[in-house]
């Protein structure tokens, strides 16, 4: 009898637990649904505004606002009015799609996939996933533990370090919405290029003894934590907090860029740069990655700046190579590095990137 009783309580719990979870999965198929169905509306209407943006800044700087034409002060008001919202735009749609694809590649997800790779392969791998990792420079002494403690070589993780930062959502959104799709996708094959070769080399070079000795007595746990899958409904979620939190943190960036970027279009005289950051200025390209490595600022605050002085004839390359020196080399994150590597290393680490980053520059000012 008391078998009987315990049998009816099992199957009573099951059913209660198949019920419990066919509600769920039907609540979770809604919400995504839900979203799905909010979601192409409010593409439509982010299409619609987009398109409608230079002409609306046109309306408010010459008819609203009833700004002269050929003035200076005009020539900044439209490029603000037009540049602000439009990268805003991108970069809201970009980050939440970006947000969804990083929702399959967290950083020990990540770890696991480097780890036993051969060094060739690890380098294209590790800078790819740098791309989808999230990262920042506050992280860069956990992930680099974990990765070489993981077995992951010594190069392909500096292949991913060099690439997480400098080839991300946030570059490429607004180098494609201030100069192209050209231009964006040239800046992510040569910085995917810099991320795996540099990294590569430093490999070749093996420095592995250049590590601070308390990092190479860390060994990895055996503990394989199980990872569950998310659901859709869970991964646009994820997507919305990508949003909320990288354009929530960057915004002021953009716009003070764009304000800064603004005040070089109106006043500088038109070839002005062409003299200090030209193609005939050879000497341009290293001195801006000289400058640049000390700087630190993020993609949102500087390449604002770079597309005004592109139009007042700065070089394309020069301007790149500062960039990527103030966003892959900056001081902070050497610093920061410190506490891992030795200074030989750190110094073979911003002498090969920066070979790279020259490189780079002086090839898009020969190509473009």
């Amino acid at each position: 009898m008391i078998d009987t009783n315990e049998e009816k309580c099992c199957c009573a719990a099951a059913k209660t637990g198949g019920i419990a979870g066919e509600a769920a999965e039907y609540q979770t198929n809604s919400q995504a649904a839900r979203y799905l169905l909010l979601g192409i509306p409010a593409l439509v209407v982010w299409w619609v505004i987009y398109k409608s943006l230079a002409p609306f800044s046109k309306f408010v700087t010459y008819t609203l606002f009833d700004l002269p034409v050929e003035s200076h002060f005009a020539g900044a008001v439209e490029f603000f009015i037009y540049d602000t919202p439009k990268v805003l735009m991108l970069l809201t749609l970009v980050v939440f799609g970006v947000g969804i694809l990083r929702s399959f590649f967290t950083p020990e997800r990540t770890r696991k996939i480097l780890a036993g790779k051969r060094e060739s392969l690890g380098n294209v791998l590790a800078a790819f996933l740098g791309i989808a990792t999230p990262f920042c420079t506050c992280s860069a002494v956990p992930l680099f533990i974990g990765f070489v403690t993981a077995g992951v070589p010594l190069g392909v993780t500096f292949s991913f370090l060099i690439a997480a930062p400098m080839v991300n959502e946030v570059a490429l959104v607004l180098l494609y919405g201030l100069f192209g799709w050209k231009v964006a996708g040239l800046y992510l094959a040569t910085g995917l290029a810099v991320a795996m070769l540099a990294g590569w080399t430093i490999g070749r070079l093996g420095m592995e003894h250049h590590l601070e000795e308390w990092v190479m007595q860390i060994h990895a746990g055996e503990v394989d934590c199980a990872e569950e899958d998310k659901t859709w409904a869970e991964r646009i979620e994820y997507g919305l907090a990508a949003v909320r939190d990288i354009v929530g943190k960057v915004w002021i960036y953009v716009v003070l860029g764009i304000a800064v970027g603004a005040g070089i279009h109106g006043y500088v005289p038109e070839g002005f740069m062409a003299s200090i950051m030209g193609k005939g200025a050879w000497w341009s390209v290293p001195l801006a990655v000289l400058i640049g490595i000390p700087m630190y600022s993020n993609a949102a605050g500087i390449i604002p700046v770079i597309h005004a002085l592109i139009e007042k004839g700065a070089a394309l390359g020069t301007v790149l190579a500062f960039m990527m020196a103030v966003i892959a080399l900056s001081l902070p994150e050497a610093i920061i590095l410190r506490k891992v590597l030795k200074p030989v290393l750190i110094a073979t680490f911003f002498g090969v990137v920066g070979s790279g980053i020259l490189l780079v520059g002086y090839l898009f000012n020969i190509l473009m």
